[in-house]
């Protein structure tokens, strides 16, 4: 572990690392020091300082601080393995993306080969066959992925470090709905969605990446948000082709780099409407930051009890979705 700590501070410096995410520093003086906006918190003034030479940042405005890997934990809110994950995958981007690619065609395939599989779909209300190819949707049954992978020529240490595989040789994903997460029109994360008892969310331990299909949703002047990707999936299929997901309530830096740079964009935030309240907190939380950026967030209220995607699977049409956001009003 300490060899391979070492050898990816040596092959990513930190200040190239923040620089090909866009920060852009002043040299202090003709020294080795260089100060910018915090990349981790929102400020007007920079108080974030790194030094070249030692390849370490602090942040005098919210008091974070240490080297690469850290930066990576909090800038992607991963742990200390999943940070080195992540930024082995930075050193071999493409290996990687084949390695997934592999992985997603497989599961893919076995989708059609699994009848239960395509009557969880249906039972979640997602039966166009297009819609489940474009977002190339797969079913993990658990057990066959490692032999297939390796019949390919990868090793098990590969299958190990992306999280294919636990410690134990076993899948990662088990009797689980699979997406792919694109960026850049790579694959870098899976996730799975369980379809029986087991804990019902898994993502590889590595970035899941921007917000899903951005490439494509980014050019509607007024996007549809969700925290699923169920969400989106039935959403697509009712022809609301300008939805994205961010997996979850909580928006990565990239996420909320993509969200800026589109200040003219009307944002309708449609999470869950939950018993407990959380959707509905971060739903105003989230448009809250939006409109401090310049964005115009709407929050779209959904029957009490109800997602959307479980508002589609019980039959709701899309001209019922359609009153929802044209009821939805910026805070």
């Amino acid at each position: 572990m300490g060899k391979d700590l070492e050898n990816l501070k040596q092959r990513i410096p930190l200040l190239d690392y923040l620089r090909q995410r866009h920060w852009t520093p002043a040299r202090i003086l003709a020294g080795e020091e260089f100060v910018g906006l915090c990349p981790l918190h929102r400020e007007t003034r920079p108080s974030f300082y790194v030094n070249a030479r030692k390849s370490l940042f602090y942040c005098h405005g919210c008091g974070r601080g240490g080297d690469l890997i850290r930066f990576v934990e909090f800038a992607e809110h991963l742990s200390f393995r999943q940070a080195m994950a992540h930024l082995q995958q930075e050193i071999a981007p493409a290996a990687g993306a084949r390695l997934l690619a592999e992985t997603a065609a497989f599961y893919q395939m076995q989708l059609h080969r699994h009848p239960e599989a395509v009557e969880y779909l249906a039972e979640r209300g997602l039966h166009n066959a297009s819609v489940i190819e474009e977002l190339a949707i797969g079913y993990a049954a658990g057990g066959r992925l490692r032999c297939h992978l390796l019949t390919l020529g990868y090793s098990l240490d590969q299958l190990l470090q992306i999280g294919l595989i636990n410690a134990q040789g076993r899948d990662a994903f088990c009797h689980r709905i699979v997406f792919p997460c694109f960026h850049r029109g790579q694959i870098v994360n899976l996730y799975g969605r369980a379809t029986g008892a087991a804990f019902p969310h898994r993502l590889l331990p590595r970035s899941k990446g921007g917000l899903f299909a951005w490439e494509l949703v980014s050019q509607f002047s007024a996007l549809i948000l969700v925290e699923g990707l169920f969400d989106l999936a039935v959403l697509w299929q009712a022809g609301f082709r300008n939805t994205t997901c961010a997996i979850g309530t909580h928006l990565t830096p990239l996420q909320w780099e993509q969200l800026s740079s589109r200040p003219e964009c009307s944002v309708y935030i449609v999470f869950d409407h939950d018993g407990n309240l959380a959707g509905q907190l971060a739903s105003d939380q989230l448009a809250r930051h939006l409109q401090a950026a310049g964005l115009k967030a709407s929050i779209v209220q959904l029957p009490p009890g109800h997602d959307p995607n479980s508002y589609f699977a019980t039959g709701a049409t899309a001209a019922d979705f359609t009153l929802c956001l044209q009821k939805a009003h910026p805070l």
